[in-house]
């Protein structure tokens, strides 16, 4: 299932339920339908850049899938990070934020 991003500061952004999920629950949202508010985009661009901040650190730290050469395995086993999932929603934050208008979806 689609979820439909909406302010009057930006372009509508569609996202897989699956991959929005993670980011409202951070916010605290319900994935049905919801509504950030002008006064609640500043603390939720807080939340979605230090949940950025923090899995940066933690994929940084070595783990047991390096190669021998110190290099991450490549192929099949990439995946697309929770800050590039979650960037257009930020930006969309951002712009909202500036012009003091909501965000919804659901509705």
């Amino acid at each position: 299932m689609l979820v439909t991003f909406k302010s009057k500061a930006a372009a509508e952004i569609l996202m897989y339920e699956a991959h929005a999920k993670p980011i409202l629950d951070l916010l605290g949202k319900d994935i049905e339908r919801g509504v950030i508010t002008a006064d609640e985009t500043g603390q939720a661009i807080e939340r979605i850049e230090s949940e950025i901040a923090a899995r940066k650190v933690s994929a940084a730290a070595p783990t047991d899938d390096e190669d021998s050469d110190g290099g991450a395995k490549k192929g099949l086993d990439e995946v697309v990070s929770f800050g590039a999932r979650a960037y257009p929603l930020l930006e969309m934050l951002r712009a909202a934020h500036r012009e003091h208008a909501f965000v919804m979806w659901g509705v």
